[in-house]
């Protein structure tokens, strides 16, 4: 990138500049042109010049023009018309003028939008260009939300200056000389007055202004280093809870903020004092006008429409030379900017932009040897860790690295997969250095695992499979409108040297799967195969339990759930399990929900501007008591409320007991209980509106089964079934109709995958109902072929920004899948699962070895372990000891000969 904004600017649009340059100086004639009719109009027919006599008439139109250098001449004797009709012809010439410098301006400045635009596009993609090709110690020094900030906010005023970087001093500087060109022509004097008032503006207010710059840039500074604190915030929020820092981080950020609006005010205050002082030089030109053209015109020499040509043309100066002097402080401004975006994006040993260039196909047979040459390798604070170490691997090996003192496997890990890179040495595949090898080679032959994998704000296939996407391999056929969008975005794209590669095409490379049989089950089988292998398929599987299924949109998946639900409940039925569950039905109570599930008898509809019904609103009370059923629950929660203070009363808030407890915390306790004396007094008060409340809030959630106070009695529960359809009855339209009531026969929108397979609840008195009813569920699922559609729906849950909304084993598990998924000759595996138990961990690694093995290219797997008892599962093993190779061979070998791999295994 050029170090100057205009350089760079005039390099990339130096033809578009130009015709709209050549645009400008056309627009000039009229422009001119416009200033010298007022005085025509006023002169002419106004004032009665040429028209003495009642008869007398003009010609209108009239020239004759010598064509230079030729004996040719171009004449016209134009149209003679009298005063009245003079006076409508140059008023319309006068208003003909003014909508062709109209147009004028409105084409230039659109021209100027779309060039802006233009450049804004080209900086940014080159921007997002230049942050794919930094080396990885640079990527960890910046701030990710700094720049991010740069390249969304800082860049901005690029593609605003881009229009106005050449035309803006060509249009206002014409406009300015052509202004007051006018005035000399009218009156030497004024034209003086107007000259030295313009060098007055041009010469001070540009250096007044040198210090906005100085204070833009340090609030352009503080504002970036405030937006990285920010996103270290956002990303360091549980630790900040975890210890308790949360005043200090606000005290910094209130600091930082103080810093801001201290600069900010500064700049403000001068930059308003500037414009008072340019304000105040421009209306004292017109003072001077005034007064000293006011004498001229009394002394006779300056008529009055001389003069007020004069003060008309000097009204359109002062708007072209502010705009001129705003020019050059925004020149000088965006400059300023564009010199601290450089200083961010002009890392040394970028990577080679050819490294990175699209590659339809992928290397065909084995891409060589992998081995490091005397790799000398140094850590974050740039301390020697590995020094002159040496390691070749041969094709279908299986590596085990372990570390004794210091990271030595770690960061030679990190080298093969190239996110550090030697000091000295060089990691070679096949011949060649792999940092001189494009992406396209090593991107695809290698894959590198640790344990600080990210995760794209997508859906968890997309993640999975996002090591496929190197290239488009098919082209779209478009037609109609969407062929001639596609044609306009693939102009623009190489209009600013952006890629056109077609986001809608197949990205996914087919041939690079893990399993490859030729069959078109080809990436179902490598996910399945890579979800079984790192234990994810029932984390998956949960995660489409827990889904909300639009009918609507999965109308096969839903119906065949319903088909599910009613075969589970026959061969509950018929294996003598049925007592496992409880399964709704509209003419029975359900002992295990609670009482407002049993009167509800449905789930709620999300739906907007909806009534609030919750136990807090007056609504929900008097829906009660229109049903008759308020003081049936008052007597209730009654009972519940004398039987659990009298069992709670007295023990301390930090009881397990109170853990158990859905219907009341220990504060509450102590509420019911100041309650229930009241109510229990001698004179037997009647209960308030809030203590009435507060009783059938108990009711509402209790659970015979659970709590087993012998509230619920048939009669009672008989009157809630019986009461279900008047309480339905009673609510509003609109809140009968979000009300998706049980029936085993249908799908519930509104209720979860897992909620309609079971349609119903589990009995808390079997403690073991959850496994057996999950055990006969899978294997009906699976007889049924709803495994997968369940699989493909859980691969569909969207994990947020970072990968959040899974657990940290879960985004280790699935780091490790997406790349299990691929084909590659190498594994790189770098301790991908620290937070994983030992018994996971070596499950998982058989398993991975096991499912890579199956592939007939052979593949080499290093794998950085954290239990070093692991290793005995690999054909090889090399220990690390103060950054160097102390020992290298295998783990029966080792065990015997190697005292400090056996104090390692111990």
């Amino acid at each position: 990138m050029d170090k100057s904004l205009l350089r760079y600017i005039w390099r990339h649009t130096r033809k578009q500049q130009i015709w709209v340059l050549a645009i400008v100086v056309i627009s000039m004639l009229p422009y001119f042109l416009a200033f010298d009719l007022p005085k025509r109009i006023i002169n002419g027919p106004i004032q009665g010049s040429g028209f003495e006599q009642p008869d007398s008439r003009q010609a209108f139109m009239a020239f004759d023009y010598q064509v230079p250098l030729t004996d040719w001449s171009l004449n016209f004797d134009g149209i003679s018309l009298d005063r009245l009709t003079s006076l409508m012809a140059l008023s319309g010439v006068f208003l003909l003028l003014v909508v062709i410098n109209g147009l004028f301006k409105f084409y230039i400045n659109t021209y100027k939008g779309r060039l802006g635009e233009r450049l804004l596009r080209r900086i940014r993609y080159e921007l997002v260009d230049r942050i794919l090709r930094f080396p990885p110690n640079y990527v960890k020094q910046v701030h990710s939300s700094e720049l991010s900030t740069i390249v969304r906010d800082e860049v901005e005023p690029f593609g605003g200056f881009t229009g106005d970087a050449f035309v803006q001093p060509t249009l206002l500087g014409g406009q300015a000389i052509a202004a007051l060109s006018f005035i000399f022509l009218q009156s030497l004097w004024l034209g003086m007055i107007a000259g030295v008032m313009v060098g007055l503006q041009v010469g001070i207010i540009p250096k007044m202004r040198r210090r906005l710059i100085d204070l833009g840039r340090r609030r352009q500074i503080t504002a970036r280093h405030f937006a990285g604190r920010v996103g270290e915030i956002v990303d360091g929020v549980g630790a900040i809870h975890a210890y308790d820092t949360s005043n200090y981080e606000r005290a910094d950020i209130a600091q930082r903020l103080g810093l801001i609006y201290k600069i900010r005010y500064d700049l403000y205050r001068w930059k308003f004092f500037v414009k008072f002082f340019n304000n105040f030089l421009s209306q004292l030109t017109p003072f001077l006008f005034y007064s000293i053209g006011g004498y001229f015109a009394l002394r006779g020499s300056l008529d009055v429409g001389q003069l007020v040509a004069v003060i008309n043309a000097y009204k359109d100066l002062p708007g072209p030379l502010k705009e001129l002097i705003d020019w050059d402080q925004s020149r000088q401004d965006v400059q300023v900017k564009y010199e601290q975006v450089l200083e961010q994006f002009e890392p040394q040993h970028m990577l080679d932009p050819a490294l990175l260039a699209v590659a339809l196909t992928s290397p065909q047979g084995h891409v060589g040897l992998l081995q490091a040459q005397n790799v000398t390798l140094l850590d974050g604070s740039g301390a020697k860790v590995v020094e002159n170490v040496s390691l070749k691997f041969t094709p279908g090996e299986t590596v085990a690295v372990v570390d004794n003192h210091g990271g030595g496997g770690e960061l030679l890990a990190e080298a093969f997969g190239r996110q550090n890179w030697p000091v000295s040495g060089k990691v070679t595949l096949g011949d060649v250095d792999i940092l001189e090898l494009p992406d396209s080679v090593v991107g695809r032959a290698m894959s590198y695992v640790s344990a600080d994998g990210y995760f794209f704000h997508a859906s968890l296939k997309d993640n999975l499979i996002y090591g496929l996407k190197h290239a488009p391999t098919n082209s779209v056929n478009y037609s109609g409108r969407e062929a001639a969008q596609r044609r306009w975005d693939v102009r623009e794209a190489q209009l600013v040297d952006n890629s056109d590669l077609d986001l809608n095409a197949d990205w996914l490379d087919r041939r690079a799967t893990s399993v490859l049989n030729g069959k078109p089950g080809d990436l179902r089988d490598s996910i399945i195969g890579a979800l079984n292998a790192v234990q994810l398929t029932n984390d998956v599987l949960e995660l489409a339990l827990h889904s909300i299924v639009d009918p609507f949109e999965y109308p096969d998946l839903t119906e065949r759930v319903v088909e599910l639900r009613l075969a589970l409940r026959e061969e509950l039925r018929t294996l003598g399990l049925s007592n496992l569950v409880v399964h709704f039905d509209p003419s029975s109570y359900n002992s295990e929900a609670t009482v407002g599930e049993n009167l509800l008898f449905g789930t709620l509809r999300p739906v907007a501007d909806m009534p609030v019904f919750t136990h807090k609103s007056d609504y929900f009370y008097a829906v009660l008591e229109r049903a008759g059923l308020l003081s049936l629950f008052y007597e209730m929660g009654f009972m519940i409320a004398e039987n659990l203070v009298e069992i709670f009363a007295g023990l301390p808030p930090d009881h397990p007991f109170f853990q158990q407890l859905d219907v009341l915390t220990a504060d509450d306790v102590v509420y019911y209980q100041q309650i229930l004396q009241r109510l229990q007094g001698r004179n037997r008060p009647a209960p308030t509106e809030e203590e009435q409340r507060a009783m059938i809030r108990l009711s509402f959630n209790y659970v015979e089964p659970r709590y087993r106070l012998g509230v619920l009695t048939d009669e009672v529960m008989d009157k809630i079934v019986s009461s279900r359809d008047q309480f339905h009855d009673n609510l509003s339209p609109e809140l009968r109709n979000s009300i998706e009531r049980y029936d085993p026969h249908r799908y519930m929108a509104s209720a979860s995958l897992r909620e309609n397979v079971i349609f119903g609840k589990l009995a808390h008195r079997n403690p073991g109902a959850l496994a057996k009813f999950r055990e006969i569920a899978q294997r009906l699922s699976i007889q049924k072929g709803l495994s997968d559609r369940f699989l493909a729906l859980g691969l569909e849950f969207d994990v947020g920004s970072g990968g959040r909304r899974l657990t940290i084993a879960q985004r280790h598990k699935l780091n490790l899948a997406r790349a299990l998924v691929r084909r590659c000759d190498y594994y790189i595996f770098n301790k991908p699962l620290p937070g994983l138990d030992r018994r996971a961990q070596e499950d998982i690694v058989r398993d991975v070895l096991a499912f890579l093995q199956q592939q007939d290219n052979d593949p080499t797997i290093m794998w950085v372990l954290s239990n070093t008892s692991l290793s005995k599962n690999f054909d090889r093993v090399v220990v690390f000891d103060n950054g160097s190779v102390v020992a290298d061979g295998s783990y029966e070998t080792l065990d015997k000969e190697n005292g400090i791999f056996k104090t390692l295994v111990a």
